[in-house]
């Protein structure tokens, strides 16, 4: 069955133009129809093009894909426009599990964050270890730096570094993409810049890319990814039975496995770390 992924400009277009909610109406369709709101990484890395397929295979559910922003595929969820999301923001995935919005926040996968740029690193960016004077460094040097600026999990992790920095962005230097993270890497390239991006996404589109990995290791550039389910309360057409379906089979252990080798023989490395049962105060101790 092939996956039908939405992005949110189609979800808005849909909701003009059909006399039609968005879920099928209620019955035996909707329970096997599920909703996933989820970071473009997990897209853009090509995970979920091996691991829906899988889930449908074994459970009979469809899966329908909303691909954006960390901080949009949350507030998606929250308003029941989804039926489970994964997400790379611990500080606001536990704010929505808080309010009661999200529900049994479990830990699927890690990977980290570096910092790319041109192969010359006019910043020299290579010459420290710690992602906060790196960026001290692009600012001083007067380089370009693109952000994704779309409140998804990188996003938010780039402006608590700006905050450890001690440094307001602003000027012609600092450009807001306002999209994924694979497009904000292709303007990075394209603008011989710098940028902040996942691991898994930039490997992924490594080849098209003249940009090179300068900063990596630094212990607040760790990304971990949790799957939630949403809250019924949400809206009236959350999918519950489909939601929980999917968050138990990104734990299961076969997944785990799964997940444990995708890009190996494609990238000579894999993109994320499973991390299913663990807390995550033991992670990247």
């Amino acid at each position: 069955m092939q996956r039908k992924t939405f992005s949110r400009t189609l979800l808005g277009t849909l909701t003009l133009i059909l006399p039609i909610p968005l879920y099928l109406p209620a019955g035996e369709a909707v329970s096997k129809s599920v909703i996933l709101s989820t970071t473009t990484s997990t897209q853009d890395s090509g995970l979920l093009d091996v691991l829906v397929p899988l889930f449908e295979k074994k459970t009979g559910h469809s899966v329908k894909t909303i691909s954006v922003g960390t901080g949009q595929a949350l507030a998606l969820a929250a308003k029941g426009e989804a039926d489970v999301t994964v997400a790379h923001a611990p500080s606001l995935e536990k704010k929505y599990i808080a309010a009661g919005k999200l529900l049994n926040r479990r830990l699927v996968m890690y990977n980290d964050f570096v910092i790319v740029g041109p192969a010359d690193d006019p910043a020299k960016v290579k010459s420290t270890r710690r992602s906060v004077e790196a960026l001290k460094l692009v600012v001083v040097s007067g380089a370009r730096f693109i952000s994704r600026g779309d409140n998804s999990g990188t996003h938010n992790l780039e402006k608590s570094l700006w905050k450890m920095a001690g440094i307001d962005p602003k000027g012609a230097w600092y450009l807001e993409s306002g999209q994924g993270m694979g497009a904000t890497l292709r303007i990075a390239n394209d603008r011989n810049a710098y940028t902040l991006t996942d691991r898994a996404t930039y490997l992924a589109f490594q080849k098209r890319l003249a940009l090179t990995v300068l900063l990596e290791g630094d212990k607040p550039l760790l990304n971990i990814y949790s799957v939630m389910e949403v809250n019924a309360a949400n809206g009236p057409r959350v999918n519950n039975t489909g939601g929980k379906a999917f968050a138990d089979f990104m734990v299961s252990p076969k997944t785990q496995t799964v997940i444990k080798s995708f890009g190996l023989e494609k990238y000579g490395q894999p993109l994320f770390v499973p991390i299913a049962g663990r807390r995550e105060e033991e992670i990247g101790g």
